[in-house]
């Protein structure tokens, strides 16, 4: 499928979930749900070294041409809000901008942060959505297209070295030169996306805005600034659904009624997914994540195997409000079975996740059922 975990896709896996099984079965049929998935995973994969390189280039571009680093670090460390852990001293950035001058270095470190599950799932789904959009148009506009979609996809990769940076769970040796690339990042975003006008622009600064807001509230909830609660943590959840859900606007450049309805499928897809996330991310490296529901729902019932179990529940939950967005949407609407298989993929990969932790890392439950004793 499109995740840099492929072989969760692979046939034996698929065979271990519902979900895998309805994915299976669609493509044994090949239907026209499968068909249309695998017509735009081939075309976004035909587009995406396009892209990579107009990525790589424009932070190269900028770099070389910014004449005040330090002024342009301590700009985008004021407007997310001072966060200490995301900050560079004025000698470090001198060293950092030394070293990121050479292109394979930079080019490095981009590709590390391009190999993220958000990415690598999304790209197509925005290739999807602005075909979706252009073909009720009759319009084609393949610079636009590239734009909005480069855009987007740059200011979802911007959150990837930020959750590494604060999370301090991989690429430890990079962390640094994240820092100093976070701003060059959401600068060649909004470069791209200005392009599309003022309407689809005023959108992702909306957007950003409120996505920062969903960081900071993680932040709090990761520092215990405030208290794990249910509607701290939803709130906490609007780095995802503002992320994605704003994107999923300006795939058709913010027109209404779809945009609304791109919206809502967009970010409670996000959303659910961010599920799976936890679920991963706590076999990935031994631990519960905080603040996230399998800690939430955990804590609440002290017992991690209801915990997690809950955790499957709620992605359930937030992929219904998706799969209301599809309701709204006409029988003909160009990519509507497209949607749908897209909706199996997520569902599939959560539910993977969550059998590979109940029934083959009992291990690690146990640990998990001991730490909470003891943080309780």
């Amino acid at each position: 499928m499109s995740s840099k975990d492929d072989h969760i896709f692979n046939k034996i896996n698929l065979l271990r979930t519902p979900s895998g099984r309805k994915i299976l079965r669609s493509g044994l049929l090949k239907d026209k749900k499968y068909i249309l998935f695998k017509h735009y995973l081939t075309e976004s994969t035909k587009q995406y070294d396009g892209f990579v390189k107009r990525y790589k280039d424009g932070i190269y571009s900028l770099i070389n041409s910014d004449s005040s680093p330090i002024e342009t670090h301590k700009s985008f460390i004021d407007e997310i809000g001072g966060t200490d852990e995301l900050e560079l001293q004025q000698s470090q950035i001198e060293i950092i901008m030394t070293r990121m001058a050479d292109s394979n270095v930079l080019n490095d470190r981009i590709n590390r942060i391009l190999n993220s599950n958000f990415i690598k799932m999304t790209y197509p789904v925005f290739y999807a959505l602005f075909d979706g959009y252009t073909e009720t148009k009759n319009f084609k506009d393949n610079t636009l297209r590239d734009n909005v979609i480069d855009g987007h996809l740059i200011a979802i990769d911007l959150s990837e070295p930020m959750d590494r940076i604060v999370d301090m769970d991989e690429d430890l040796d990079y962390l640094e030169d994240y820092k100093f690339l976070n701003p060059y990042i959401l600068s060649l975003a909004r470069n791209k996306i200005k392009q599309a006008g003022p309407d689809v622009m005023n959108e992702f600064e909306a957007g950003f805005t409120d996505a920062l807001l969903g960081q900071k509230i993680d932040y709090d909830l990761k520092t215990n600034s405030i208290a794990l609660t249910f509607d701290n943590l939803e709130r906490s959840y609007k780095k995802y659904r503002s992320i994605l859900g704003t994107a999923g606007k300006n795939m058709c450049l913010n027109q209404k009624p779809l945009s609304e309805i791109y919206y809502i499928g967009m970010a409670k897809a996000a959303e659910c997914v961010g599920c799976g996330n936890e679920i991963q991310d706590a076999i990935g490296t031994g631990g519960i994540k905080s603040p996230s529901w399998p800690l939430f729902y955990s804590s609440l019932t002290q017992d991690v195997r209801s915990g997690f179990k809950l955790t499957l529940e709620k992605s359930k939950s937030y992929l219904s409000e998706a799969y209301l967005a599809l309701e709204m949407l006409d029988d003909d609407f160009k990519i509507k079975p497209y949607l749908e298989f897209l909706f199996l993929t997520v569902s599939h990969y959560n539910e993977f996740w969550y059998s590979e932790l109940v029934k083959k890392r009992t291990d690690l439950l146990e640990k998990f059922q001991r730490d909470l004793k003891i943080r309780t």
